[in-house]
């Protein structure tokens, strides 16, 4: 061990996948939330949609560096990405795959409404509905 650095016990990677896991979700709730495709946050950032997908689901890691860079583009600070990370909860990552173009297209058109009343109204139908759903 070197001086200064402290061993977790930990030699089989499990805390940093889950630590990429996590990352690539917050990644992705972040992207959803500002209406963007994968596509989108590529032509951003000068890569391709397959490596944003592959960050989402956390199948590569994300450099510091990109990390700084993602943080800047979607106007967040980099501590957005570690926010309720808890290391004790399994983590499964995400599945590869769509783009969930039905979530980006509701947070486009909710970004649209204006009038304040409306927004809250259709903030109280959505959860309604998922109360609904979940049978609370």
């Amino acid at each position: 061990m070197r001086a200064g650095i402290m061993s977790t016990g930990t030699t089989d990677g499990k805390l940093s996948g889950q630590v990429d896991n996590h990352v690539g979700e917050r990644l992705r709730v972040r992207r959803t939330e500002l209406g963007l495709t994968q596509e989108d946050l590529a032509r951003q950032l000068h890569i391709s949609y397959q490596q944003v997908q592959k960050y989402e689901t956390g199948a590569n890691r994300i450099s510091a560096g990109r990390l700084y860079e993602i943080a800047q583009e979607l106007k967040v600070s980099v501590a957005y990405f570690f926010e309720e990370f808890d290391s004790a909860r399994s983590g499964d990552g995400l599945p590869h795959g769509g783009h969930n173009r039905a979530a980006i297209d509701l947070v486009r058109n909710f970004q649209e409404l204006k009038d304040e009343n409306l927004r809250s109204a259709v903030t109280g139908l959505l959860k309604a509905m998922r109360d609904v759903q979940s049978g609370a």
